[in-house]
Order: C-alpha cells, then sequence, then structure tokens
C-alpha cells in the first residue's frame, strides 16, 4: 500500500473502508471493506445489570483524551488472551496525528492513578467509527463503551461503527448491516453535525446510563 496520510485516512473511512495490517510486526497495511458491517445501534446497547451495577459504583474514573497514547498502545499490546494484534507501528502513528487533529478520540477509564482500560474511534460528522478496546480489569472496556454511547447519543451522534462483530461485541447489542445498506446508513450522516464533547457527565453514572440506554429505564 502507496503511503498513507492523514487525510487519505479520513477519506477512507468516509468511503466505508478501513487499513489493518497483519500483525505488529508487519509494517504493510491493506485496506479492509466488510460485506457485513458491525455496528452497534445507539439505542440499542445491552447494559447488563451486573455491568450497571459497576457503572453506578464508579469503580474508574472515566476521562476522554487524555492518555490517547497509552490506550492506543494497550490495544496493540499482546496478552495471554490476544496473542497477535492487527495494530503496527504504521497504524499507531496514523491514528495518533488524527488524534492531534482532532478526529480521533479515546474513552479511558483510571483506577488508582493507572490507565486500566480504553477504547478509541474516528470521528466523522455524526459517525464514531470504532477502532478497537482493551482492558486490565474487570469491565473496564464495557464501562467505556458504555460512556462512550452515552457522549454520543448526547452529542447528537447516529451511528456507532464496530467494524467486525464479535461474541463480545454481540452480548452488548451489536450486530450487522450488508454493505449497501451500511452505505446508505453512513453516508448521508458524514455532513450531519454532532458535538463529541458537549457530553459533561461521566461523573454521574445516573446521567452516563440514562443516554447509554434511550430506549430503555435504567
Amino acid at each position: 500500500m502507496s503511503s498513507i496520510t492523514p487525510q487519505i485516512l479520513l477519506r477512507a473511512y468516509a468511503a466505508g473502508i478501513f487499513p489493518m495490517a497483519e500483525s505488529a510486526e508487519d509494517n504493510a497495511l491493506y485496506w479492509v471493506e466488510p460485506e457485513e458491517r458491525g455496528i452497534i445501534p445507539l439505542d440499542g446497547l445491552k447494559v447488563s445489570h451486573s455491568l450497571r451495577k459497576s457503572v453506578r459504583r464508579r469503580l474508574f474514573e472515566v476521562k476522554v483524551d487524555h492518555d490517547f497514547a497509552g490506550v492506543i498502545a494497550a490495544c496493540a499490546a499482546k496478552t495471554p488472551e490476544r496473542r497477535s494484534t492487527w495494530i503496527n507501528a504504521r497504524i499507531k502513528s496514523l491514528y495518533t496525528q488524527l488524534h492531534s487533529l482532532g478526529c480521533c478520540h479515546s474513552i479511558e477509564c483510571w483506577q488508582e492513578g493507572q490507565l486500566v482500560g480504553g477504547l478509541y474511534g474516528v470521528r466523522i460528522g455524526a459517525v464514531f467509527f470504532g477502532e478497537s478496546m482493551f482492558s486490565r480489569a474487570t469491565d473496564a472496556s464495557k464501562v467505556a463503551l458504555v460512556h462512550l454511547v452515552a457522549r454520543l447519543n448526547y452529542g447528537g451522534f447516529k451511528l456507532l461503527d464496530a467494524q467486525f462483530v464479535n461474541p463480545h461485541l454481540e452480548r452488548l447489542g451489536a450486530t450487522t448491516l450488508p454493505r449497501a445498506q451500511y452505505h446508505k446508513v453512513m453516508e448521508p450522516l458524514l455532513e450531519r453535525p454532532a458535538d463529541f464533547h458537549a457530553f459533561a457527565a461521566d461523573n454521574n453514572p445516573e446521567t452516563v446510563l440514562r443516554f447509554a440506554m434511550p430506549s430503555r429505564l435504567a
């Protein structure tokens, strides 16, 4: 793949494609456009009773864009459960540049001064393209997702792209759209205004749950 700039990367997302690497050690990138696109409906996040308790107990201090480099590094790290990763040095560099441009964000869970979970993704218009998440403490990545969905709903976002669906995301409400249908939903939202920074209630669990679960009673 030829040289990719942050601007090319944003155009790729707008066209429904995104880059991946075969492994962290492989410097090559390739474009991906799934036939079935994973999404998490912003009115359909499944928050279990135990996860609601984790949110309400405020087990984590949730921060936004406080340590983006730490989040993407943790997402790229190998673990006993994840022997390989698709996040290589080029991807870390590209998304860090997007973060500097204000187009890529992290939601972070902190505990006793340590970053223990989080996620990151790209924002264009009223679409948030989720990239990766990690967890070093029970429910940390799930709590980050709950806070992300609350923030997106509050800020007027209409689509949370999850790229692919795995059993973990499926339990949280993720589903798929055929490629053509995904484009019909996604493309008109790219020019629609939305405010990622409008939400200011990460320290209020009831407000977080209310906006993370707008179609249900929290």
